[in-house]
């Protein structure tokens, strides 16, 4: 009873009394029933549980608030964050609205105006500062993103440890550079105030990430609202693009999406930076090392259950070495297979897909695959033996470089071996697809490798030679081409002038 009331929890009304009322499917309360129906919905999360401690570590509640100017608040729904591991709640998040979100835009107006008078130096110090405060808190903070959104542990303080390692890059040069996903603080260091909108389906991240950013702040008597939060629905996210007071979106999100962001950002003449998916492909040629190849495209294929932008999508092999890959693969995958589990427990190298929604592309592509004439060299199924959302990774061979899909990118862990003959024609396959994110090219031939890199080679934002898709180095040109959007983060300084200041020709003439 308590986990179905805590789907229904929105539905609260305070009474005149200051009980509450839950209306909906299951259940009509009243006064007498109030306290039994609350205690029941409290101990459904996993956030009273001791064995998540870490939560109230970062200083979560059962409750929480979405929206954060210098004081946390929020009038909209509550959502429930859910463990994708195991569908339990975690906790809840009351969400900011469009009226919330117009307040933490004035607020951060008005920081801007302190902000920006700190010099460059000062400035990065305070980020170093925030680069500490995450340093503490890299553990529990990692296994927050495992838990609500479901990476093993290593990925999870991995994504901390990134945040960490851009801090110390920007403040050691106190210039900024230019972020994506939760790397939003870094724009402090240009003079920037930020207003962050997370993911809706992992509130809990940001409302934790923002109190360790926004604490360092006021310590150094900053006003909070110099980095805001809106936790909100796609009305808030509308209104970001549209608001010409915001110089700058940066938007992390699929394709569909991000062509919106960019229609309505482009109308006031805006700035973009636009972060979308990628159906990324790995050559290999027929002088490649093959367990190079096999180490990486396990990596690139199955890491965070093929749930990464830069996650291995198709993997083109020319036909002298097509059947060994097939075969050294799919055993590879059978190691991997045995230890599917609990992404917060010790030894799990794969977890969950984050959301039903994806189990329901998972299977749809299955299905299409088949219907097509694939066939499925490993995987396939929905894991229905355990509570979550868990799939089995899936190697699918036998269909056309050009089938439909082949051509869509779904996020899941799904990869299509391609049989190709030429390094000209397994270039021409990888440049054929929609988004241009993310290449790899698996060769021991110099000439080969000059041919991938240059104008007539790879057409993606990111080409790689020896190594897999995914991953990424601070300081590098991340970004992608084509359908994934536009503008690169954690790049030069000349990149990072263009995107986050103003560029005006002066002149000036002085009598002395």
């Amino acid at each position: 009873m308590g986990r179905a009331l805590t789907r229904h929890l929105s539905l609260l009304s305070s009474s005149s009394n200051n009980s509450f009322t839950l209306t909906g499917k299951f259940l009509q309360a009243g006064p007498s029933t109030t306290y039994c129906i609350l205690r029941s919905m409290s101990s459904s999360f996993l956030i009273n549980d001791p064995k998540y401690a870490f939560l109230k570590d970062l200083k979560l509640e059962e409750m929480n608030h979405g929206a954060y100017d210098g004081q946390w608040f929020g009038s909209d729904k509550v959502v429930t964050s859910v463990c994708p591991a195991n569908n339990q709640p975690i906790a809840q998040v009351k969400t900011g609205s469009v009226q919330d979100f117009e307040r933490c835009v004035k607020s951060a107006e008005e920081a801007w105006q302190k902000w920006a008078d700190l010099t460059a130096p000062a400035r990065g110090e305070i980020v170093r500062q925030i680069g500490d405060a995450l340093r503490e808190k890299i553990v529990p903070l990692g296994k927050l993103i495992s838990m609500e959104m479901g990476k093993i542990v290593p990925e999870g303080v991995g994504e901390v440890q990134e945040f960490v390692d851009i801090c110390d890059y920007a403040c050691g040069l106190s210039r900024m550079i230019p972020v994506y996903g939760w790397n939003n603080a870094i724009a402090l260091i240009a003079g920037d105030t930020v207003i962050w909108k997370g993911a809706p389906s992992t509130p809990l991240t940001s409302v934790a990430t923002i109190k360790i950013v926004t604490e360092v702040l006021e310590k150094n008597g900053i006003p909070g609202a110099v980095c805001a939060l809106c936790q909100g629905d796609a009305d808030v996210g509308q209104k970001m693009a549209e608001d010409k007071r915001i110089k700058l979106v940066s938007f992390t999100g699929s394709t569909e999406v991000g062509r919106k962001v960019a229609v309505t950002v482009q109308q006031r003449f805006g700035k973009h930076l636009l972060e979308l998916g990628g159906n990324n492909a790995l050559i290999v040629d027929k002088d490649a090392n093959i367990d190079m190849v096999i180490t990486s495209a396990t990596f690139a294929c199955v890491g965070t259950a093929g749930q990464r932008c830069t996650t291995l999508r198709r993997l083109i092999v020319h036909e002298d070495v097509y059947d060994e890959v097939v075969r050294r693969l799919t055993k590879a995958y059978e190691t991997v297979i045995k230890r599917i589990g609990d992404p917060l427990e010790d030894g799990t190298l794969y977890g969950p897909l984050h959301s039903k929604n994806g189990i329901e592309a998972y299977k749809k592509t299955i299905q299409d695959a088949v219907a097509a004439g694939g066939k499925i060299e490993f995987g396939g199924k929905v894991i229905e033996d355990r509570p979550g959302n868990y799939v089995e990774p899936t190697i699918i061979t036998g269909l056309a470089h050009d089938s439909p899909v082949v051509m869509r990118e779904t996020f899941a862990p799904i990869v299509h071996i391609l049989k190709t003959k030429s390094l000209d024609e397994a270039i021409q396959w990888n440049n054929e697809v929609e988004q241009g994110l993310s290449s790899s090219l698996f060769t021991s031939d110099i000439g080969k490798l000059f041919r991938w890199i240059g104008p007539k080679g790879s057409d993606c934002g990111i080409v790689n030679v020896n190594i897999p898709t995914s991953g990424a180095e601070i300081g590098g040109a991340f970004g992608g081409e084509k359908a994934t959007g536009g503008g690169t983060a954690s790049c030069s300084r000349n990149q990072i002038r263009i995107n986050y200041w103003y560029c005006s020709m002066v002149n000036a003439f002085l009598d002395s």
